[in-house]
């Protein structure tokens, strides 16, 4: 996984918790870190050191692990917008825009990043809703959610987002179905 995921998860924290959070929460879990939570945006990382540490920050802070997953998918959807501009330009819509994930965002991601370990997403648009299939290796099914619900905001969209588990609890393969409302 790629280390500005870390990054701007221990910004996250750091913003919507406390510093002094980020820096417990590393601490707590560092044993179990092979990096002992140390990260740079360019580098690459084991994401179940991004599990490990939120669930330090779920211990902590009293929210479910999925909850702050989603919540860090927000985040991170603002991030990409101001990091990677360009992915959003030319795009009016949340729907169009998470329509191009798969077939334009992932395949300039991977000029960016070779070797990146992407989801897959499958699309079905039935006019103003649209179904999209997470599919992974990894369990964040929540991140997906977030990053949705976070596109949403940047577009000024308001949305429904259903979520149907099909990976029996994995968090690995998710359906999406997304209303603009």
């Amino acid at each position: 996984m790629k280390g500005i995921v870390f990054s701007e998860f221990i910004e996250m924290v750091e913003d919507k918790f406390s510093p002094e959070i980020a820096d417990q929460i590393i601490q707590s879990a560092s044993g179990r870190l092979k990096t002992g939570g140390s990260y740079t945006s360019v580098g690459v990382y084991d994401h179940i050191e991004l599990v490990e540490l939120v669930k330090e920050l779920s211990a902590v802070s009293n929210i479910p692990v999925d909850d702050l997953v989603t919540t860090f998918g927000v985040h991170l959807a603002g991030r990409f917008s101001v990091l990677y501009p360009t992915f959003f330009e030319g795009v009016t819509s949340t729907l169009d825009f998470l329509e191009s994930v798969d077939n334009h965002i992932h395949i300039e991601v991977k000029k960016l990043y070779p070797g990146a370990e992407l989801p897959e997403f499958k699309t079905e648009r039935n006019g103003s809703q649209l179904i999209m299939e997470y599919s992974s290796t990894r369990p964040f099914s929540s991140l997906a959610k977030g990053l949705i619900e976070g596109s949403g905001l940047y577009y000024g969209e308001t949305l429904e987002v259903e979520a149907e588990d099909l990976s029996k609890g994995l968090g690995n393969h998710m359906r999406f179905t997304i209303t603009r409302v």
